[in-house]
């Protein structure tokens, strides 16, 4: 596996365990409330600070938030903070998705003040940050706006996928080794939004990112593939069927093996309305298949 395929991995298996408010001493300058020299170093936080117009305070971002285009990426790791290289872009406000290296404390010994936005475990937490991220940055109404929204396209989403009687069953691909998501994950949540059944929950053991085996796959015959290693380990539906024994599985041998951004899969922000989409489509298109 490449290293950009296992730190994407780290991405989606991080997961802090406290949302931290915005701690130390330091004040914006006088006459402005809200922080106007803001790091990011959480992708899914870069996300929801453009989302809610608060894009032009943050002047730098860690090196795996691309998106949106206009973000200002640097070399600052989101996985090693190091307390010197963020200082230097003057920040007043630092956002994290968890307090890696103790990097809180650090950063309040330099009289910075830092936002932990973790891993969403369901839904409604990726509302909530969006909101928390508005209000700590002086655009409640720009979040407001922007979460109403996303509900509203879930709503739509969700009204458009079939419930057969015996659910769609789906395999998640983090990475090429076959290390998987069960139902208890954010991303595993929004395949039981979606009704499906996902074949990483009968694995067994004690994490909820179990790495799954050839035989193990190829038994469980999922109905859908869902890659979320193209970008890293540049998986399709091609070398999906390439696999030993994989042609056998209903997913391949129908083409319903979805194709899926590795950013879009592993972070919490306004684009998990395109998986949802994506997902949502690949259903209806096993639902036609059906009849």
């Amino acid at each position: 596996m490449t290293k950009l395929g296992t730190a994407r991995r780290l991405a989606v298996l991080l997961a802090a365990v406290a949302l931290i408010p915005a701690a130390g001493a330091a004040a914006a300058p006088k006459g402005t409330p809200f922080p106007t020299r803001i790091v990011s170093l959480s992708p899914s936080a870069t996300d929801d600070l453009f989302a809610v117009g608060a894009g032009k305070q943050v002047v730098a971002v860690d090196s795996y938030s691309t998106y949106p285009k206009q973000a200002p990426v640097t070399k600052l790791s989101a996985y090693t903070p190091n307390v010197e290289a963020i200082v230097k872009y003057k920040p007043d406000l630092v956002v994290l998705s968890g307090d890696t290296n103790r990097i809180v404390e650090q950063l309040a010994k330099v009289h910075v003040k830092t936002l932990i936005e973790p891993a969403a475990v369901k839904l409604s937490d990726v509302y909530t940050e969006i909101e928390q991220i508005g209000k700590a940055t002086g655009h409640t109404p720009g979040a407001r706006a922007v979460v109403a929204r996303m509900k509203k396209q879930v709503a739509a989403i969700l009204k458009s996928v079939p419930r057969p009687s015996t659910p769609f069953t789906v395999y998640h691909e983090l990475d090429q080794t076959y290390y998987s998501a069960t139902s208890h994950t954010f991303i595993g949540q929004l395949y039981t939004l979606l009704g499906l059944k996902n074949i990483a929950d009968k694995a067994g053991g004690a994490s909820d990112y179990p790495q799954l085996s050839d035989e193990y796959i190829i038994a469980s015959n999922p109905d859908l593939i869902v890659l979320a290693d193209t970008v890293c380990c540049g998986q399709n539906l091609k070398t999906v069927a390439a696999r030993p024994g994989w042609n056998t599985i209903n997913a391949v041998k129908h083409g319903d093996v979805v194709a899926i951004d590795d950013s879009i899969a592993s972070q919490w922000g306004t684009r998990v309305i395109n998986f949802l989409r994506a997902i949502a489509s690949a259903v209806r298109t096993l639902e036609a298949q059906a009849r």
